[in-house]
């Protein structure tokens, strides 16, 4: 019998990704909480040799005898983003990760994404799809997960540092799981990012009836039930990025942190709970960097393991989500604990928001539809 050599494949905008819900912040995130039980059992793959590489990056030269070359400029990244994941998921596919800082001056967003979602059997090509908004609602989606099981239930006020994308995503989540929120105080760098995000806020969530605009971390932090840092900034020296001081931190306060971030000695206390969204991601990012990792990947994840190695925190003092999401690990366990939560991204939560806006896709008849080849001319 004559098999079928056909393949076609779907091609989605950006219009088309909204049409198909990607911007369906509650359903990203039950779909990400679903991802953190998929890595706590296992049954998943990324790249690097323990399965758990947040990617591969191309680094460029500081300096290059060739002048075409681009320059390692402020948030300058161009990454493959690779991951298998199982479950009710059983795709595959990889995210091409460009980024430049200075694209804003040409009118562009920081970072232009794409993805491509493949069959996990024969690795052929099920959708190319716009990937921007995909990838800034799943890593919004993440803290809303850890405050569906780590904020107190009653969380009334969010304190946001940068209201830019992430920061949006991240308040979305967190009044998807959080119903008593009536209370958001932000700190950006400017008035049209600010003006812009209250805006934004008012349109979207009107039960938010008390808006706050701060200048300082500090009363970003303080009285804050839920806090999380989301501005993009320079990398290298920690003394500079976004502090947490233990004198700021309300009792109960829940901390996601998915973005560049520091704290001092008393937020290292043992009895202030530290929590990753996947361990093996933070692992597999300490072998790969210099040393001290914190200085190279600016998240708080990684300045715990920095102080894992330093013998200032126990190995067995760190909590997974995927453990607490399984219900193998507590969640909240009182309302005056702190909690501090390290996200970091992972390309398996690109598959699997991919996966179920392609779905949908598929049963509303959205997309481009492509045809890679009837028959393969190399076989």
């Amino acid at each position: 019998m004559d098999n079928n050599t056909r393949i076609d494949f779907i091609y989605l905008s950006e219009q088309d990704m909204i049409r198909a819900g990607v911007t369906d912040m509650a359903a990203c995130v039950d779909t990400m909480e679903e991802v953190f039980h998929l890595l706590h059992i296992g049954d998943y793959r990324m790249a690097g040799p323990n399965n758990d590489s947040h990617g591969a990056m191309i680094v460029f030269p500081e300096s290059s005898p060739f002048p075409t070359m681009p320059k390692p400029s402020a948030d300058r990244r161009m990454m493959a983003m690779p991951a298998y994941l199982g479950g009710s998921f059983c795709t595959s596919g990889v995210k091409w990760y460009g980024s430049n800082i200075a694209n804003r001056e040409k009118g562009l967003p920081r970072s232009i994404l794409m993805f491509t979602l493949t069959d996990p059997d024969t690795a052929a090509p099920l959708a190319y799809m716009s990937a921007n908004l995909l990838s800034a609602y799943r890593t919004g989606a993440v803290p809303g997960v850890g405050a569906r099981h780590l904020a107190r239930k009653d969380s009334r006020v969010i304190g946001l540092l940068g209201p830019g994308v992430m920061g949006r995503t991240s308040v979305a989540a967190f009044m998807a799981v959080c119903p008593q929120i009536d209370t958001v105080k932000v700190k950006g760098r400017g008035d049209k990012n600010i003006n812009a995000f209250v805006d934004w806020l008012k349109e979207h969530y009107p039960q938010v009836t008390h808006i706050e605009v701060v200048d300082s971390e500090e009363a970003v932090v303080r009285d804050s039930d839920i806090v999380t840092y989301c501005a993009s900034g320079e990398v290298g020296n920690p003394e500079t990025y976004p502090m947490v001081r233990r004198e700021w931190v309300k009792p109960g306060a829940f901390l996601a942190m998915p973005a560049p971030c520091d704290f001092d000695a008393g937020m290292e206390a043992p009895e202030i709970r530290k929590v990753l969204d996947d361990t093996g991601l933070y692992e597999a990012w300490y072998e790969e960097v210099p040393k001290p990792a914190h200085n190279v990947i600016p998240l708080i994840g990684v300045k715990f393991m920095d102080m894992i190695h330093a013998g200032t925190l126990r190995a067995e003092a760190l909590e997974d989500l995927g453990a607490i999401v399984s219900g193998d690990s507590p969640g909240r366990q009182n309302d005056d604990e702190i909690i501090m939560m390290s996200v970091g991204g992972m390309p398996v939560e690109d598959v699997a928001w991919a996966t179920v806006v392609y779905r949908r896709a598929v049963e509303e008849g959205i997309g481009v539809k492509l045809n890679l080849w009837e028959q393969p001319a190399l076989k």
